[in-house]
């Protein structure tokens, strides 16, 4: 029989103290980890007034503070909210803007209408009125939460949003399936959100586990594909529209015609 080898003191203490440190920095990090999944993240209300304080720095539209919003984020993490795998989606943001894509759907705006104007609701309760936006060139989007393509679309508009100055160019996201507000405010929170999301209530209403009716707004812009892009010049115009994925490219480079620049 092999006897067990003797153990160094000196070597044994320093193992000790390895292990401790190790268990330590084990435990910093769970707690981190589950502090980002339990903390909303911190996204921006554009509403004002006047089209000068629609411009102004604004406050956000995830920033827990009242018990309302406790609740709602509460109702968020209930429903376990977490990002479709799927193979063919996130992979058109990435081509370049000639690439040859599927025309819109016939029931979209034409290029050259008027933008029909609308007041809708953030999931936090602040309201939103898109001729509030009159000057700049907004991008806007229909969406829904459930669906891979609009969250394999999310961290590249995000990703766009932050090039572009907030003197010229706003983005706002409808939610085109009629869905509840802890569905968008779920969202809002994982992808890290930073403009508007709005409720356009349905019937029947939808969710992140369950679709719904679309709401007049949905209805009003034609909305048959989700994500389906407006972009919007400063007259308050449809200057470009398309349906499905797109590429950042494209968007960045239609944003940009109809704002001039």
């Amino acid at each position: 029989m092999e006897r067990a080898p003797s153990v160094n003191p000196r070597a044994l203490r320093r193992l000790i103290i390895l292990c401790t440190a190790v268990v330590l920095a084990a435990g910093v990090a769970a707690a981190l980890i589950i502090s980002t999944r339990s903390t909303p993240s911190t996204g921006s209300v554009a509403i004002a007034p006047t089209a000068s304080a629609a411009a102004a720095a604004v406050p956000s539209s995830t920033t827990p503070g009242a018990a309302a919003t406790d609740s709602l984020a509460a109702a968020a993490d209930a429903l376990g909210f977490r990002q479709t795998n799927q193979p063919d989606v996130g992979i058109v943001e990435n081509l370049p803007p000639d690439i040859q894509l599927m025309a819109p759907s016939r029931t979209v705006l034409a290029v050259g209408a008027p933008a029909p104007d609308f007041v809708l609701s953030t999931p936090t309760g602040s309201t939103v009125r898109l001729s509030d936006y009159r000057g700049k060139t907004v991008l806007l989007e229909f969406f829904a939460t459930w669906c891979p393509h609009c969250q394999a679309e999310a961290p590249h508009l995000v990703k766009l949003f932050g090039t572009l100055p907030s003197d010229d160019f706003a983005f706002l996201s409808v939610n085109a399936d009629g869905e509840d507000p802890a569905s968008l405010y779920a969202f809002d929170r994982f992808f890290h959100i930073p403009w508007p999301t709005l409720l356009d209530p349905g019937t029947p209403t939808g969710s992140y586990k369950q679709a719904g009716g679309a709401g007049a707004v949905t209805r009003t812009y034609g909305i048959g594909l989700y994500p389906t892009f407006y972009v919007i010049d400063p007259r308050g115009r449809v200057s470009w529209r398309n349906d499905r994925e797109q590429p950042d490219m494209l968007l960045s480079q239609k944003l940009h015609e109809a704002a001039g620049k």
